[in-house]
C-alpha cells in the first residue's frame, strides 16, 4: 500500500508525531497481511485463490470456504446452465456469471432456502447485496423488527407484520395487507390477528389456506355455525354435534352441567337451574329469560315467549294463577285454563272451577279438542248441581265425536230416570281423590289423604265414600255410573319440546395455538429475509476501504 505523502509536502521534514503515526499504520497493515496469509495457510486456501474470489465480493480465506459450502448446497438444487457457473466457482474460478446464477437458483427455491442463503451471504460478509438490502438483513438478524418499508417492497407483508408485533400494534395492522399475509403466515400468527380483531369473518381467511384442517379450524373460530359435521369430527370438536342433537330434540352427548344440560332441565320445567343457566347465557338471552320470569306474576308474556313451546313447562312450573285464566289470550293461556279447571275440580273447589269453566265455554273459537274438554267439564258441574237436562244438552253437542262423551250422556240420562232421593253420589270418585278417572294408584292416594285429613270428619266421610264406590266398581267391573273426565289426557299434556329461543349461538372454537409463538414469529422473520431477494445484485458491490478492511 502506498504511504501518504508527508504533511509538509515533498522535500519537507516530517514531524515526529506524524512519523510515528505512519509507522504504526504500516505495522498494522503488515500484521493484517500476515494474519490473512496464516488464515489462508490454515484453511488450505492460497493467496492466489483469495484474490480471485475478491473480484466477486468474497474476502478472505474463511469467506472462500463459506462460499464453497453455500454454492455446493445451491448446486444440488439445479441441473440447468446455471450449474456451470456454480461449478466453475467451486473450482475456484468464479466470474461475473456467479451472482446471476445464484439469483436464478433462488428464484425457484422455497422461502426457507432463500432466507438461509441470504443469511449465509450476510454472515460471510459477501458484497452480494445492495446497501439497503444489507442494512435490512442486518436489522432482521439482530432481531430489530421495527423496519419501515414501502408496500411495494413488502410483497408478502412480512415486514409490516413484524413491525406490528414488535410495536405491539397488531390491532392496527393495515387491512390492505391481509391478502398478502393470509396465504402463508403460520396458523398461530393468524390466531394472533384474529384475537386482535384484525381478521374477522368478513375476511374469510379459510379461503386462503390450502390445508383442509386449517380451513375447518378457521371456520370454527370465526363462523362456527357454518362448520359441517365432517369438519367438526376432523377437529374432534363435539360442541356442534351436541347442539344439533339438542335442537333436534334427540339425546345430546353427555356433558353434565353444561348449557345444554341446563336447558334440558329447563325444558322439563326445573326452575331450580334458572340462576345457574343465566351464568352461561349471553346477555340478550339472559334478558329474555328474565322477561319470562317477570311475566309469571301477572300471567302475561310477549308473543315471542309463548310461541316457544319449549318454555311452557318452565312457565307452568312457576305460574300459579290467582284468578280464572282467559284462554283467548294465547294457546299457552288456553292450556293453562283447561288444566286449571281440571285441577280445581280435583280439589273440589267448585266455585273457582265454575268460574274458570265459564271462561273456557265462552271461548268458542278454541281448538276443537280443548272445546270438547271444556264442554265436558261444564256438563260435569251441571251434573253436580243436578241440572241433568242442561247437562244432557251440553253432552249431545260433543257426543258424536267422543265415545266417552256418549258414555257420560248415557250416565246422565240414566240418572234422570232415577228419583232424585234415590240417586247415588254424582261426583266421579277418582276426582274426589284428586286423580284422573281410572287411576290405578287410587288406594295409595286414598291412604295419604286419610292421614292428611284424619281430624276432618266431613272430608273423611267423602274419602270413604269415594273408596267404597271405586271398590264396588272394581268388584262388579262396571264403571258406567261414573262421569268420565277428561275425555283425552293427551290434550292436557305439556309440549315435549326444547326451548329453542334460549339456545345460545354456537360459541367459536377456543384457540388451539400458542399466542405470540416465538417459533411462528421466526418463520415470519424468515419470510421477511426471503423477501430481500430482489436486493441480491448481479455484480458485487465495490467496497469502500473501511468495508474492505472489515471483511478481511
Amino acid at each position: 500500500m502506498t504511504s501518504p505523502p508527508p504533511a509538509g509536502g515533498p522535500g519537507q521534514p516530517v514531524s515526529g508525531a506524524r512519523s510515528e503515526a505512519v509507522e504504526r499504520e504500516r505495522e498494522r497493515l503488515r500484521a493484517l497481511r500476515e494474519r490473512r496469509e496464516a488464515q489462508s495457510a490454515d484453511a488450505g486456501v492460497d493467496g492466489f485463490t483469495v484474490r480471485r474470489w475478491r473480484k466477486v465480493g468474497v474476502f478472505g480465506a474463511q469467506a472462500v470456504l463459506q462460499a464453497h459450502a453455500l454454492l455446493q448446497q445451491l448446486a444440488s438444487l439445479t441441473q440447468d446452465a446455471t450449474h456451470a457457473a456454480l461449478a466453475d466457482a467451486l473450482r475456484n474460478e468464479p466470474d461475473d456469471r456467479l451472482l446471476p446464477a445464484v439469483r436464478t437458483v433462488l428464484e425457484r427455491a422455497d422461502p426457507a432456502t432463500i432466507a438461509a442463503t441470504l443469511t449465509a451471504i450476510h454472515a460471510g460478509g459477501f458484497l452480494w447485496l445492495s446497501e439497503v438490502g444489507e442494512q435490512r438483513l442486518t436489522a432482521l438478524t439482530a432481531g430489530d423488527d421495527t423496519l419501515a418499508v414501502s408496500g411495494s417492497e413488502d410483497p408478502y407483508g412480512a415486514f409490516a407484520l413484524l413491525s406490528a408485533f414488535a410495536t405491539d400494534g397488531t390491532a392496527v395492522f393495515p387491512p390492505r395487507m391481509l391478502p398478502r399475509v393470509l396465504p402463508w403466515i403460520p396458523l398461530s400468527v393468524l390466531d394472533d390477528l384474529i384475537d386482535a380483531g384484525v381478521v374477522g369473518p368478513e375476511h374469510q381467511p379459510w379461503q386462503y389456506r390450502a390445508e383442509e384442517t386449517e380451513q375447518a379450524y378457521l371456520i370454527a373460530r370465526l363462523v362456527p355455525e357454518q362448520v359441517t359435521t365432517e369438519q367438526a369430527a376432523a377437529l374432534e370438536w363435539t360442541v356442534p354435534q351436541r347442539r344439533r342433537a339438542f335442537l333436534a330434540g334427540g339425546e345430546p352427548l353427555p356433558s353434565v352441567g353444561d348449557v345444554y344440560d341446563l336447558l334440558e332441565r329447563v325444558a322439563d320445567g326445573d326452575a331450580s337451574v334458572v340462576k345457574e343457566l343465566e351464568g352461561m347465557l349471553p346477555r340478550d338471552l339472559v334478558l329474555r329469560l328474565r322477561r319470562l320470569l317477570d311475566g309469571v306474576d301477572v300471567g302475561n308474556w310477549d308473543r315471542d315467549l309463548w310461541e316457544d313451546r319449549g318454555l311452557w313447562r318452565l312457565i307452568f312450573s312457576l305460574w300459579e294463577p290467582k284468578a280464572a285464566v282467559n284462554p283467548s289470550r294465547s294457546p299457552l293461556h288456553a292450556l293453562m285454563a283447561l288444566r286449571q279447571a281440571y285441577d280445581l275440580l280435583c280439589l273440589n273447589d267448585l266455585t273457582r272451577a265454575s268460574s274458570q269453566i265459564d271462561k273456557l265455554v265462552s271461548f268458542e273459537t278454541a281448538d276443537p279438542a280443548y272445546r270438547a274438554e271444556a264442554l265436558n267439564f261444564h256438563a260435569y258441574t251441571l251434573l253436580l248441581r243436578e241440572e241433568l237436562n242442561a247437562a244432557a244438552v251440553v253432552l249431545k253437542g260433543i257426543s258424536g265425536s267422543h265415545e266417552l262423551a256418549e258414555s257420560n250422556l248415557r250416565m246422565v240420562e240414566q240418572r234422570r230416570a232415577v228419583p232424585r232421593n234415590d240417586r247415588p253420589a254424582a261426583s266421579n270418585p277418582y276426582l274426589d281423590l284428586g286423580l284422573p278417572h281410572g287411576a290405578p294408584s287410587w288406594e295409595s292416594r286414598y291412604r295419604d289423604l286419610r292421614r292428611e285429613h284424619v281430624h276432618d270428619v266431613d272430608m273423611s266421610a267423602r274419602l270413604n265414600s269415594a273408596m267404597k264406590r271405586i271398590r264396588d266398581a272394581e268388584r262388579d267391573e262396571d264403571w258406567s255410573g261414573f262421569f268420565v273426565l277428561p275425555l283425552d289426557l293427551d290434550v292436557f299434556e305439556l309440549p315435549d319440546e326444547v326451548p329453542v329461543t334460549l339456545v345460545p349461538p354456537l360459541a367459536p372454537l377456543t384457540r388451539r395455538t400458542t399466542p405470540r409463538s416465538p417459533d411462528s414469529l421466526a418463520l415470519v422473520r424468515q419470510r421477511a429475509v426471503a423477501d430481500l431477494l430482489p436486493h441480491l445484485l448481479n455484480a458485487p458491490r465495490r467496497p469502500d476501504r473501511n468495508a474492505r478492511m472489515h471483511t478481511q
